[in-house]
């Protein structure tokens, strides 16, 4: 049996296991729901700055324990800083949760991040909270393998971290205690919630980390501690994430790109944490299609010049709503990754501002068209980049990739590419999980 065919099998039964586990506490989680008190024996004890936050639009949760090797703690929280401006921080909130019990670690923690970041701490930009669970949930449990007690302080961190920042902002980004930060990460994440504030998301994913760079509406944040709660045995945190996506109907990741934030130096504990998931695609492959549109072409330029990978673009006279870019594929073709480039790569003029990318199945004659979409989801000024997921019955050969104006334009807007890539035939099939 080939590896590959291993690991899938290893993960299917997995797979199996947890969402027998999930039906089994399904009617307890609708009645924690119910609840209003999520934690009723966490105790928190603030240790730097205060507690009385004004609501914010966005917390950076991180979650942080004793470890017994080096800990990267303050270069994360140094990256985070250096790499948002000052406007920025005005609508952000760090807040940073130990989760350890010895003193001498924790007063040591804090008088590190005192000294480093005293400027933020007095002026609300950061909070550092103790948290422990106490009560029947804190009692010791016998682990089945020997990651079981590193998942469960894990879900125990996790659980008290959101729990604590549930009423913080309207966003909560989690990150753990040892990722780097890209330059102005935060403008990306807001330009990206205004994108996608009037579609239907539970996580938007900005890092490939199975945990870290997730951000979540902060009104979720309570049934998910609930739902991480009632899981005691030896489940990985990250699967019980992509659980709870698929129990609030949202079927497939959203993996936004480019990646902003990265995994700062290999744990010791990586055997029982998996690594980051990625796969060089290469270059787009776009094959062979014609492309439509009912938008007024601007000096004869024509649409396929947005699809050919070569320097033509295409511009497009003040699109209105409904307008649209549409490529037919010569052969249903196995997408696994698409990319729309509008505007001057320098000045970011004549942009899409306001359109959404579509993959279509069931291919019509009359006109040339799909029956059936599925969102990919919208551009993000101007822009998009995302690979393509999959749910599990459906259609996987497309047809046709629609680039759709939601909001009338004003003013000439230049299409420079749709690139697509594909899954060869003969090359190992790749399941997104």
């Amino acid at each position: 049996m080939l590896l590959s065919e291993k690991k899938k099998m290893i993960q299917q039964i997995a797979q199996e296991e947890i969402s027998s586990e999930i039906k089994s506490h399904l009617k307890d989680f609708t009645e924690m729901q119910k609840s209003s008190h999520v934690l009723q024996h966490a105790n928190y004890t603030v240790l730097a700055g205060s507690s009385l936050q004004p609501k914010r639009l966005l917390t950076v949760g991180i979650f942080s324990e004793q470890h017994s090797h080096r800990t990267y703690l303050l270069k994360t929280m140094i990256s985070l800083f250096q790499t948002s401006s000052e406007q920025e921080m005005e609508y952000m909130l760090i807040l940073v949760l130990l989760s350890g019990t010895d003193p001498k670690w924790l007063n040591q923690t804090v008088g590190n991040i005192s000294g480093l970041f005293r400027p933020h701490i007095e002026s609300g930009r950061l909070l550092v909270v103790h948290g422990l669970l106490g009560g029947s949930r804190a009692e010791s449990r016998n682990h089945t393998s020997p990651c079981g007690k590193l998942y469960s302080r894990q879900k125990t961190s996790l659980a008290l971290l959101m729990n604590f920042a549930h009423n913080l902002s309207e966003y909560f980004l989690l990150l753990g205690d040892n990722v780097q930060s890209t330059p102005r990460f935060l403008s990306d994440i807001f330009w990206a919630l205004l994108a996608w504030k009037q579609l239907p998301w539970v996580i938007l994913d900005f890092s490939s980390m199975p945990i870290s760079g997730k951000i979540f509406h902060t009104e979720d944040l309570s049934r998910l501690v609930s739902f991480l709660l009632l899981f005691p045995k030896d489940i990985p945190t990250h699967l019980l994430l992509s659980e709870f996506r698929l129990l609030l109907s949202q079927n497939v990741p959203i993996c936004l790109s480019p990646t902003i934030f990265y995994r700062m130096d290999s744990d010791s504990e990586d055997t029982c944490f998996p690594a980051e998931q990625v796969k060089d695609l290469g270059r787009p492959d776009n094959p062979t299609a014609t492309v439509y549109t009912n938008m007024i072409s601007l000096w004869n330029t024509i649409p396929q010049y947005a699809y050919i990978l070569n320097d033509d673009y295409f511009w497009a006279l003040d699109p209105v709503e409904d307008n649209y870019l549409l490529v037919v594929l010569d052969t249903p073709q196995k997408v696994i990754k698409v990319a729309v480039e509008t505007g001057s790569s320098e000045k970011k003029l004549n942009l899409l501002k306001q359109g959404q990318l579509l993959l279509g199945y069931s291919p019509m004659d009359h006109p040339k068209r799909c029956a059936h979409y599925n969102l990919v989801g919208p551009l993000v000024r101007g822009q998009l980049e995302q690979v393509v997921f999959y749910e599990e019955d459906a259609v996987k050969e497309i047809s046709c990739i629609q680039l759709l104006v939601t909001e009338s334009h004003d003013y000439p807007v230049m299409i420079m590419q749709i690139k697509v890539w594909t899954e060869l035939e003969e090359e190992e099939s790749w399941r997104f999980l």
